[in-house]
């Protein structure tokens, strides 16, 4: 614990003496002068003067938190005191996730003052110089890296003005560079492929060469067959099977559907049931009373697989298809490219595919619908 010290008559009158930072004291010899103890590599003390007599209490403030690394004025200390807000602390762990990388991105910027621009002072940063960085970025052929950096610096400079950390938010009205947009879609044959082969990998034992959880084909094929999302596969429970077929739980605003049974959308369902009862017996966990809390993709420890676990388990399957040769990287595609696929091959109109996917506005199919019309020629 900090002893209490004694009061000093010799301190100008200006500093509250309480409140004076640790390790700091005054040498009211000659004109005055603040020092420092502190002790050398050989474990020597040492004293070094910090400041002269006419310097405030914020001074000697600033000037030990410089001393111990931390600069209360630069990006990267506002950066932290977001990510230690409870604001940031109840986003999605993913967002989290996403905000993290973007900062980690902007701190260790190079600038031509020989530091990173985490070290910067934040109150100095103009609307010029952010859209020379997010430029910057972009130019070197990452411009979604260069919108995520944009956006994150739009919100924390946000954040640290509603709290008096900034006057301004010079982030505001930065124009945004032009993202590239991937709208994969996997041929029928690609496609087909890695279902296979996601369905005989997932025979095999946990820890074998290339192994998958058996429920991955799963989630692909559902994933396609229903055209949802891979989170709103994972979250379909008992609740979700009608007699007529499969009720959606689609995100962003959609309109929930029902999927009506087909035999392979009903024996996938069946082999995920299936899959579920297996893990839940040979754990002994016992079947929960409520539909709505019996997901029908269950994760190897016998509760919901999580959003996070699946992409892990994508991610590495689609590495190790590119590297055993079943498919080539240009082929590569996400794990949402299965609902563009599915939205793809839907029969109809266009407005009965906009009614199969659940889409509010009809705009949205040129994103998801990826079909070419077939028309007739002209004719008088």
């Amino acid at each position: 614990m900090r002893r209490t010290r004694k009061h000093n008559p010799h301190i100008p009158p200006h500093i509250d003496q309480a409140a004076i930072p640790a390790a700091v004291f005054f040498d009211h010899r000659g004109q005055g002068v603040w020092y420092t103890l502190y002790r050398d590599e050989a474990g020597k003390q040492r004293r070094q003067n910090i400041a002269n007599s006419s310097a405030t209490l914020s001074d000697l403030h600033k000037t030990m938190e410089l001393r111990a690394g931390v600069d209360k004025e630069s990006l990267a200390y506002l950066c932290q005191q977001y990510h230690d807000s409870t604001k940031f602390k109840r986003l999605k762990p993913r967002t989290q996730e996403s905000y993290t990388w973007s900062r980690d991105i902007l701190l260790s910027i190079p600038t031509k003052l020989n530091k990173p621009l985490g070290e910067l002072a934040v109150r100095k940063f103009t609307p010029a110089l952010i859209q020379r960085l997010v430029d910057q970025i972009a130019d070197e052929g990452t411009p979604s890296k260069a919108a995520h950096a944009l956006r994150y610096l739009r919100l924390v400079m946000q954040w640290g003005r509603n709290r008096g950390y900034l006057d301004t938010n010079p982030a505001m009205g930065i124009e945004a560079p032009a993202e590239r947009k991937q709208r994969r879609l996997p041929s029928h044959d690609v496609m087909q492929r890695l279902i296979d082969r996601a369905r005989e990998l997932g025979k095999l034992k946990r820890g074998q060469k290339d192994a998958v959880p058996p429920h991955l084909a799963y989630v692909m094929e559902l994933a396609y067959l229903c055209r949802l999302r891979g989170i709103e596969v994972v979250t379909l429970t008992d609740a979700n099977e009608l007699a007529e077929g499969i009720l959606t739980n689609r995100r962003k605003g959609s309109r929930d559907n029902v999927v009506t049974w087909t035999p392979r959308l009903r024996a996938v369902w069946q082999a995920a049931k299936a899959r579920r009862a297996e893990i839940w017996k040979g754990r002994g966990i016992a079947v929960p009373a409520y539909p709505e809390s019996r997901f029908i993709i269950t994760a190897e420890h016998g509760g919901a697989l999580s959003k996070s676990g699946l992409d892990t388990s994508w991610n590495r399957f689609i590495r190790n298809a590119i590297t055993a040769g079943v498919i080539t990287a240009e082929q590569r595609f996400g794990l949402h490219d299965l609902k563009r696929r599915g939205i793809t091959d839907t029969p109809g109109t266009r407005a009965e595919k906009q009614q199969a996917s659940g889409h509010r506005d009809e705009a949205m199919l040129d994103i998801y619908d990826l079909s070419v019309p077939l028309v007739a020629p002209s004719a008088l």
